[in-house]
């Protein structure tokens, strides 16, 4: 990963701002959501930020020498140990950046890669992540490293140069990435064993979702009675966690906590957690948990929607939203919001800190989840056994009659279980 000393103690964070950006979301808000995300490290300490307004960026140092030089400076005199960009910066830029003001410089993806390998606690976590780390790597190889003109020679029996080291660190990358892909081959399909073992049982599947730090895991531990790590930063979930909890009538479902989403998350991490977010493309119900008092909700919400589209999360599934953290909202806002949700179809506010409004979210998701099943006749011909095992496994067969050409059912089931079938058979 990203060697930096596990001591590090003074952090100081930048927020480069092009003065030609069109003001989409607000410096403080950019920059607080960079220190929440340094802040997700155990071992650093935020002494200092600053919003760095820069005419163009600069292809060898991002920022312009003089801006460079007065850093400097301040890092030395703050004893300033990390230095994070909240942008992307290219390898070249780090290099010189790091030799201009003798500090490790991390940018947004590194960082959050950082994270990543912190919280790791799963095999497929820890691989998922290490994944994506050198994904990561691969793609800063070129102009990065001061050996990329020296090549190892042949053996001497055929012509031509020998191989630049840069293609035999790329070659032993993919190499490693290989081995690791074949591994996370494996727990998926254990994992899509598992989904096929689940779909036989008929317990509906409720994934959470939502931007990082919104309570989804505060709202798991709220309604599974669970235990699970839940605090007050980023990223505090990675591995997808299942439980099983009955509602008022007595309806069994799986409630799912996934990964928190984040706006610029690296493409690598995207890719690396694709197999884990698949979870959700699984779920009957999809619950969206907003951090309603954040002042950036909207934009957040935005965010995780164009995940959940990037997904291909069917737009047949039922999705709800939470609107979560009521209990940090002035009086007046708070009953504001809550007259906007009850006009509203499929949202309600709660409190998973205090509890406030869960019989609300409990309602609305046994409401939303119970399918309105109906009957009809099948016949299936002799020659497809697999249908007639489809049928009885997933626990829709009514009656079963046999005749001279087949198998005449009478099947009780959703809509969704009868696309199904159908896309099953085809």
């Amino acid at each position: 990963m990203i060697e930096i000393k596990k001591d590090i103690t003074s952090v100081w964070v930048l927020q480069p701002k092009l003065k030609t950006e069109l003001k989409d979301r607000d410096n403080s808000s950019s920059i607080g959501e960079a220190k929440a995300l340094a802040k997700a490290l155990p071992y650093v300490s935020i002494v200092g930020s600053s919003v760095i307004p820069i005419e163009r960026i600069s292809p060898k140092q991002f920022f312009g020498s003089g801006k460079i030089g007065e850093l400097s400076i301040n890092f030395k005199l703050q004893k300033i140990d990390l230095v994070v960009i909240n942008s992307q910066i290219s390898p070249v830029q780090q290099r010189n950046l790091e030799k201009e003001w003798q500090v490790k410089v991390l940018d947004r993806t590194a960082l959050i890669l950082e994270i990543f390998s912190d919280r790791a606690v799963t095999k497929e976590g820890v691989i998922q992540v290490e994944m994506a780390a050198l994904s990561y790597q691969r793609s800063r190889l070129v102009r990065s490293w001061t050996h990329l003109e020296r090549q190892r020679g042949g053996l001497g029996f055929v012509g031509g140069p020998g191989e630049t080291q840069i293609e035999a660190d790329k070659r032993a990358i993919d190499h490693h990435l290989v081995r690791l892909k074949r591994q996370l081959n494996k727990i998926k399909k254990t994992r899509d064993l598992h989904r096929k073992s689940r779909a036989k049982v008929p317990f509906p599947i409720a994934a959470l979702v939502g931007y990082t730090n919104a309570g989804k895991s505060t709202l798991f531990n709220l309604l599974t009675d669970a235990d699970e790590f839940s605090e007050n930063m980023l990223f505090a979930t990675l591995d997808p966690k299942m439980r099983a909890i009955k509602l008022n009538k007595k309806l069994k479902i799986i409630v799912s906590d996934t990964v928190g989403f984040i706006s610029d998350l690296p493409t690598e991490l995207v890719v690396a957690f694709r197999a884990t977010l698949e979870e959700v493309l699984a779920a009957d119900l999809v619950i969206h948990v907003r951090d309603i008092a954040h002042k950036n909700t909207d934009f957040q919400a935005l965010e995780v929607e164009k995940v959940l589209q990037s997904l291909g999360v069917s737009e047949r599934t039922p999705i709800l939203e939470i609107w979560n953290k009521i209990d940090s909202i002035e009086f007046e806002r708070k009953k504001q919001l809550e007259n906007i949700a009850k006009r509203r179809s499929g949202v309600c506010c709660v409190s998973a800190l205090t509890g406030e409004g869960i019989a609300d979210v409990i309602e609305l998701v046994e409401n939303s989840i119970v399918p309105q099943k109906f009957t009809e006749t099948l016949f299936v011909p002799f020659e497809f056994g697999d249908k007639k095992a489809w049928l009885h496994e997933h626990g829709v067969v009514v009656k079963e009659l046999f005749t001279e050409d087949g198998f005449k059912f009478e099947v009780m089931w959703s809509a969704k279980q009868k696309a199904k079938y159908y896309s099953f058979t085809q």
